[in-house]
């Protein structure tokens, strides 16, 4: 009989456990997403949809532009996964190297911008917990683990390209090879 008050008590305790970490989410992170979320777009509408999509598109033309502007824009404007979206604006032979830039920043993003990946924001919530209790300032910290993100997704973004460059040629000589194999039978 005992074990079935134990289970009902800790069954209810999961659900209340559950309910204490919402109330904290409610009255601490979402008044800031709504308003970090609401300014983005107040910026983009200012702006214009049309001219933001202009800027965009110059962006990707150039190699540093293209993987740290462009993921950086797309992970604060449309937020992780939508981000990934922004790929529209590369050519093919772009995008498996965009994809990589913008989803490698989309932990450091949250340093001073969690609206950006609420959904994983326990990752930067872990580490400046752990300076906090260690007597040091989280501030100089997410400076930090910002550009530590960008100049990561930069480089992420070249070496993919060139992977990508490299399996593309591959590709494309076996094709030619199997052509010529093909006409010689």
């Amino acid at each position: 009989m005992s074990w079935i008050e134990w289970l009902g008590s800790h069954f209810i305790g999961l659900f209340n456990a559950g309910g204490k970490v919402f109330m904290g989410d409610i009255t601490g992170i979402v008044p800031t997403l709504i308003v970090l979320l609401t300014f983005t777009y107040t910026v983009v509408k200012l702006v214009g949809e049309e001219r933001a999509n202009r800027a965009i598109m110059f962006a990707s033309r150039y190699l540093v532009l293209r993987y740290t502007l462009m993921p950086i824009l797309s992970v604060l404007i449309l937020t992780n996964p939508m981000c990934y979206t922004f790929g529209r604006f590369l050519p093919e032979r772009y995008k498996p190297a965009f994809y990589d830039s913008a989803v490698s920043f989309v932990h450091p993003v949250t340093a001073f911008f969690p609206y950006a990946n609420a959904g994983e924001l326990f990752v930067w919530l872990g580490i400046a917990d752990g300076i906090q209790k260690a007597g040091y300032s989280m501030g100089p910290l997410a400076v930090r683990y910002f550009l530590l993100g960008i100049v990561v997704i930069f480089i992420r973004g070249v070496v993919t390209e060139n992977i990508t460059k490299y399996l593309a040629n591959r590709m494309e000589s076996r094709r030619t090879v199997g052509v010529v194999k093909g006409a010689a039978n």
